[in-house]
């Protein structure tokens, strides 16, 4: 099993920037790609951006550009450096881990994203 615990989430003013953390644990060694996703308030979960082991990184269009996903391996660790950021950023920001390219078999709780305008 992998467990994921999200971090650094909170408020912030628009323009602002946020950097949250994904840390994993577990049987690490399992895990392909890591991703983050999020759920605006009364709307349906949307993909952000993916890092596979490769290092080979992808973003959803409404982030591309303003947001970065990095990993740290030896810290089993993700990163998502958000940027510039809207009042359309606000969501709950969960990680999720997946053993191939395109499936996320382990999910984190998530953490607040509020971008005040």
């Amino acid at each position: 099993q992998v467990q994921l615990v999200e971090s650094g989430g909170g408020l912030v003013q628009a323009g602002g920037s946020l950097r949250l953390s994904c840390a994993a644990s577990g049987d690490t060694f399992r895990i392909n790609t890591f991703g983050w996703f999020r759920q605006p308030p009364g709307k349906q979960r949307e993909w952000v951006a993916s890092i596979r082991t490769t290092g080979t990184t992808s973003y959803g269009n409404s982030v591309k550009d303003r947001f970065v996903i990095s990993r740290d391996n030896a810290k089993n660790t993700i990163y998502l450096q958000m940027l510039s950021l809207k009042s359309s950023d606000t969501a709950v920001y969960r990680c999720a881990a997946g053993s191939d390219d395109y499936s996320y078999q382990w999910w984190g709780q998530g953490t607040q994203v509020t971008v005040s305008s």
